[in-house]
């Protein structure tokens, strides 16, 4: 009995604890697109200023991260970012070039 609960909390770990870097990306609502977790894995990874500590673990978590990124590849597709923050931002681009096209009286 207790090795089959051992296996089945190491199994329920691995799965809980695998694709974080995807996870944070998809629930976070900052990077668009495909594959944004195996890209900030990455780029963490790139990063100088990432600690020593850190690497290893993004390593171990990238192939977990790919996994879930291909998984959620459907959500991705279909994902429409309409928070407040982004609405905001494509205000003020279209503002931007519209003022840049006329300038605005002062």
């Amino acid at each position: 009995m207790k090795t089959r609960f051992g296996k089945w909390l190491c199994g329920a770990s691995v799965v809980l604890l695998s694709g974080c870097s995807s996870m944070m990306s998809h629930t976070g609502g900052g990077e668009q697109g495909y594959y944004p977790g195996t890209r900030n894995s990455y780029k963490m990874l790139a990063d100088s200023d990432t600690s020593w500590g850190l690497k290893p673990l993004v390593a171990l978590d990238m192939p977990f991260t790919v996994v879930a990124d291909t998984l959620l590849v459907p959500w991705d597709a279909f994902r429409t970012d309409r928070s407040v923050k982004s609405r905001v931002e494509e205000s003020e681009k279209k503002n931007y070039a519209i003022n840049t096209a006329i300038p605005p009286a002062i």
